[in-house]
């Protein structure tokens, strides 16, 4: 398959940016990864490109460096973005706020000031399902008031409530916003997966780490919750499920009718600098889709804007939540929403530790030696989200259950008991 577009992937040699460049490669797409590597390898390209067959352009820079930016849309025709790049470890946020701010703001605005440059108007955000918070009940829907309660997960609703202002200031913007909680899993071939630097801070890659011998034993926190074993119920989903929703999301802002005609051809750099979005206009009727056109909607646009208040760092956030009742702009376009779409991606249950544990020993043939330590502050007992609008908006659905999860992440880890930092092994 041939698409003729090419697709912009910040922080593309990430974990789940590396699968999902993977994704696009074999849906046709050309791919242009950034990545300043902070968090990841260069050698992730070279597996991306036997397992696609062809090899991602790739520009070592930073999103917030203006003029290398600049210079990649330049030389590109890029046609649309997902926007990955973020710090994204929840404790080191707390602890260096101000380095998370300016990372992930920073980079959001330089990024979408030169897209505005170059008239490239749609982008997919990955975000992240902490920008709920401690929901009242479950599952989580994407109407429900949003709460974050560290910096990244502020972080990630600061960068969402920039695009929809973005979008609301320029109809001709189309965007995705896709949020999610605990990917796990890796590519089935074992050549790509999760390596994290140090000490994982996601229970898989900790898990098998411990079943490779990397690290003695996982430390469960807590296993008096109310629920089913005691232990804290999440929401874990495959990453190659979650790289799919990111290829659903694009292909639904692509199938969309624009009133931007640059949005179809993509211009090269203008001779002019063009003024940065930080001011609305007026939207007039030759703006507007056709009423029979294809909606994008943001069931929590208007629940984000409410609870903008809330953020402030002066003081903490309230770590509940209320749902509230659905108005006319959180529904598709069709009956008044956006073209900014909202969506939740997961399995629509959750799995506790102890049965993360279990099907990884099933999956690896090892016994996983854990103790139990006491609960963490802020933590819940459990806490998933629900993807009807994804299924219905994006006609995605999460199709790997846990035995998929554990089963990949030990083929990745077990053929690369070193990440990246080796060829994998049987392979060299």
């Amino acid at each position: 398959m041939t698409s003729n577009k090419t697709i912009l992937v910040t922080g593309g040699t990430g974990y789940i940016g590396s699968h999902t460049c993977v994704e696009l490669l074999q849906a046709g797409y050309d791919v242009v990864i950034v990545d300043n590597l902070c968090n990841s390898k260069a050698a992730v390209l070279g597996r991306i490109e036997k397992i696609a067959g062809r090899r991602p352009y790739f520009q070592q820079t930073d999103v917030r460096d203006r003029a290398a930016l600049r210079a990649v849309f330049t030389a590109h025709p890029v046609h649309a973005v997902i926007h990955f790049a973020g710090l994204k470890a929840v404790g080191e946020s707390t602890a260096e706020p101000l380095r998370y701010y300016d990372n992930n703001l920073t980079s959001t605005l330089t990024l979408c000031e030169v897209m505005a440059e170059f008239r490239v108007k749609r982008i997919v955000f990955s975000s992240s399902a902490t920008v709920y918070g401690a929901p009242p009940s479950l599952p989580i829907r994407e109407d429900f008031l949003l709460a974050p309660a560290n910096p990244y997960g502020r972080t990630k609703k600061m960068i969402e409530d920039v695009l929809r202002d973005i979008q609301a200031a320029d109809p001709a913007w189309r965007v995705a916003i896709l949020r999610y909680f605990n990917p796990a899993g890796a590519h089935p071939s074992g050549l790509i997966g999760e390596d994290p630097e140090d000490i994982p801070n996601n229970l898989m890659p900790f898990i098998s780490q411990v079943a490779v011998g990397k690290l003695p034993r996982l430390r469960i926190f807590g296993n008096d919750y109310d629920t089913p074993d005691g232990t804290g119920v999440r929401d874990y989903l495959h990453v190659m499920d979650l790289a799919a929703g990111h290829l659903r999301a694009l292909e639904k802002i692509f199938s969309l009718s624009s009133p931007d005609h640059h949005l179809s051809s993509p211009h090269p750099s203008p001779s002019f600098p063009l003024p940065s979005l930080s001011f609305p206009r007026k939207r007039e009727s030759s703006a507007l889709l056709e009423s029979g056109a294809a909606s994008l909607s943001s069931s929590s646009s208007s629940s984000s804007a409410s609870s903008s208040s809330s953020s402030s760092l002066s003081s903490p956030l309230p770590s509940l939540s209320f749902p509230r009742k659905r108005e006319s702009s959180d529904l598709p376009e069709s009956e008044g929403g956006s073209h900014c779409l909202t969506c939740n991606l997961g399995t629509g249950r959750g799995y506790s530790v102890l049965d993360v544990v279990k099907a990884f020993e099933k999956a690896s043939g090892r016994t996983i030696s854990y103790e139990i330590a006491g609960r963490r502050p802020g933590d819940v007992a459990a806490i998933y989200a629900d993807p009807t609008l994804a299924k219905r908006e994006l006609n995605w659905t999460a199709v790997r259950d846990l035995d998929a999860m554990c089963a990949d992440a030990w083929r990745w880890q077990s053929m690369n008991p070193q990440g990246y930092a080796q060829p994998p092994c049987g392979l060299a």
